[in-house]
This record gives structure tokens, C-alpha cells and sequence, in this order.
């Protein structure tokens, strides 16, 4: 295990209207041989609702769920602990997120925070779009520091009615917290300040009913890449580190024509050497590969490659690079693919973790 990754999976556990079931088991935690490509369960526990989303220190010695269940109006966030030498996971504590449908989490890259992302659904609750906390000296969580909230709508009325925050990303420099609304159509930059309030930099629009989700930033820190749902398209932006601002260098589709109209796109990932990005696409259940041209931040397509198995919700890459995961939610199986660092292609190794509903991936070293 010395070598191993550590790789930690949050699973459905409880019914959803909008999930095609619930046949997971909580949070779970494997390790991963990139040599062998060996993956071995060493613990879980069902103690979590719904854990759709996770964040994990860089050493694997703590996690931070968020519970996403439809009927609260209000989420939580729960901290657990995990010994590497033991195996063993240990629960810390959970704070109320401030907002419902709970999508989105991430740690300072200096540590001292967590930022939370709640989607939002109805009326009633605190309704907060992001909340911020710190930790206490275990790792348990603090109560919540600070919140934002959003309003507004997009034109497709069926999805963007309201705000939906659907992720909090931090720059590569740190200090600046950039909010995917799904609703609005908009990435809210905001600086977070040394008492954990969020200070609003920027606004900057996407095209109209694109719908963002995830981010993934290119290592150089000039360069954001964003997933849209709605319109399954990929989108290179330009970031002004100074102002919060982002402005549209490039956006491709990232289905072909033909399967537009029936997928949602979710996560996207980039390489360590910031050369291709990975994109998950649930209805063409496939994930997109492209190349990031390193000077321009312009897109191309490289390929697309079957999920190996259906709704892929979330991916993850090994740290080396070496191996990329995908969570197929629909088909219980996080299959495991090689990746080739100079094409950026992906080959489906054929070997996968079995596990229910998995909606979250996360692998450390």
C-alpha cells in the first residue's frame, strides 16, 4: 500500500427523483496499484447520506462529503478521517451547508478552508449559493464562516429558473474562488479573505442556456476550461488573475451533432502537463478528449472513447497522470483507463471497481 494510490468513491445511498436509483453504499475507500492496476477495498461506511461530492487532503488523511438529499432544504458537509497505516475511517463531524441539493465541494489550496457549493432547489431554507469553513485542529469543520448568495435566471426554463451554483474552483495562484452557476449562465469570481469571507471580483457570461458546471484549470494559470451541461460544449477561457474576469478564448462541442440533443455533459479534468482535457458525457456516455494548445488556450478534438458503462457522472486522473477513472453511475462500475501522455488518448484497461451508484471520485497519491 506504501506505493499504492488511494482512491476514495462516494456512492448514492438514498433515493433521488432525478437519480435512476440508489444502490450505493456511502463513502468507501480502495487502493490502486498503477502497476498492476491492482485495486483492493480498505474501508467504508454508510454513515453518509448521499455523498455526491468529496474532497480529499492531499495526504488521503481526511474527507469532506457533501449529502445531497432531496427533501432537506438544507445539506450538510461531513468530515472524516483516514488512517493509511490502519485502513480505517473515522467520523469527525458535519455542518449544515446553507443551501439544498449540496453539489460541490473544495479545500484552499493553503489549507485552511473549505468552499461549498450548493445547486439549490424550491423556496425555503438559508438558500446560500457557496458557504466557506474553516477547520478545527483535527480537521473537523468549523461553523460555516461566510456565505453568498445569487439571483437570476437563463432561458431554458425547465433548468435555469433560478441560480444553481454547481461547483467552487480556487485559481492556480489561490486567493480567488470561481463559482460555476448552472442557472444563470455565469462564472462568479469572488477573492476569499483571510476571515473567510467571499468579496465579488467579477461576473462573466457564457452564451445563453450553456448551462456551466465543473471547471478544470490549466496549470499556467492563465487558462479556465468549463464544462457545460446544457449545451454539452467545452468552453477555453482567458482569466485576469488581477480582476476575476474570464473571457471566451474558444468553445467546441463535446458530443457529435447527432447526440446533442440527448446528453448532459458533467465533469472535466485536465492532464498534469495541461496538454489534453477530459470530459464526461452522460447520454453519449462516452468521454471527449481534446488538446489545449499551451500558448492560445484553443481547443481540439482529439477523440471520444466509450465510458465503459453508462452516465458518466464524474472523473478522476491518478497524479502521475497515468490512469484516468470514470464514475458510471448508472452502470455501478468505475471503469479504469490507460492514458497515453503524448496523444492524450485513452485505452479501456478493461479492469473497474463494482460499486453502486458511484457519483464521486477522488485519488491521491
Amino acid at each position: 500500500m506504501q506505493n499504492a494510490c488511494l482512491v476514495f468513491v462516494g456512492s448514492l445511498n438514498r433515493e433521488a427523483p432525478y437519480f435512476q436509483g440508489a444502490r450505493g453504499v456511502g463513502l468507501g475507500v480502495y487502493s490502486f496499484d498503477e502497476a498492476t492496476l491492482e485495486t483492493r477495498k480498505l474501508a467504508e461506511t454508510n454513515d453518509v447520506d448521499n455523498p455526491t461530492f468529496l474532497s480529499v487532503t492531499p495526504d488521503g488523511s481526511r474527507i469532506y462529503a457533501n449529502s445531497e438529499v432531496f427533501t432537506w432544504r438544507e445539506g450538510t458537509v461531513s468530515a472524516y478521517g483516514f488512517d493509511r497505516a490502519s485502513g480505517a475511517l473515522s467520523y469527525l463531524n458535519k455542518q449544515p451547508s446553507l443551501g439544498s441539493i449540496t453539489a460541490h465541494n473544495t479545500i484552499t489550496r493553503d489549507g485552511t478552508k473549505l468552499l461549498v457549493a450548493n445547486y439549490g432547489m424550491g423556496e425555503g431554507g438559508p438558500d446560500r449559493a457557496v458557504a466557506v469553513y474553516g477547520f478545527e485542529q483535527n480537521g473537523a469543520l468549523s461553523a460555516p464562516l461566510a456565505s453568498v448568495s445569487h439571483t437570476g435566471t437563463g432561458p431554458n426554463a425547465a433548468r435555469q429558473e433560478r441560480s444553481h451554483a454547481h461547483s467552487v474552483t480556487e485559481t492556480v495562484a489561490g486567493g480567488v474562488a470561481i463559482v460555476a452557476d448552472l442557472g444563470i449562465d455565469r462564472l462568479v469570481s469572488y477573492r476569499i479573505e483571510a476571515d473567510g469571507t467571499l468579496t465579488k471580483l467579477a461576473e462573466s457570461a457564457l452564451p445563453p442556456g450553456a448551462g456551466p458546471r465543473h471547471l478544470a484549470l490549466h496549470p499556467n494559470g492563465r487558462f479556465v476550461l468549463v464544462m457545460n451541461e446544457l449545451d454539452s460544449t467545452i468552453v477555453s477561457m482567458a482569466l485576469d488573475e488581477a480582476t476575476g474576469k474570464l473571457s471566451l478564448i474558444d468553445a467546441k462541442p463535446a458530443v457529435p451533432a447527432e447526440a446533442r440533443d440527448s446528453n448532459h455533459c458533467a465533469d472535466i479534468q485536465i492532464s498534469p502537463d495541461g496538454r489534453f482535457v477530459y470530459g464526461s458525457n452522460r447520454g453519449h456516455d462516452s468521454i471527449v478528449i481534446m488538446a489545449v494548445d499551451q500558448e492560445t488556450g484553443a481547443l481540439s478534438l482529439v477523440g471520444y472513447v466509450p465510458c465503459g458503462g453508462a452516465t458518466p457522472r464524474n472523473l478522476a486522473l491518478t497524479p502521475s497522470g497515468g490512469h484516468l477513472f470514470s464514475a458510471n453511475q448508472n452502470a455501478d462500475r468505475i471503469s479504469i483507463f490507460e492514458r497515453d501522455a503524448g496523444s492524450g488518448r485513452l485505452t479501456d484497461t478493461g479492469r473497474s471497481i463494482w460499486i453502486g451508484t458511484p457519483m464521486c471520485v477522488k485519488i491521491v497519491r
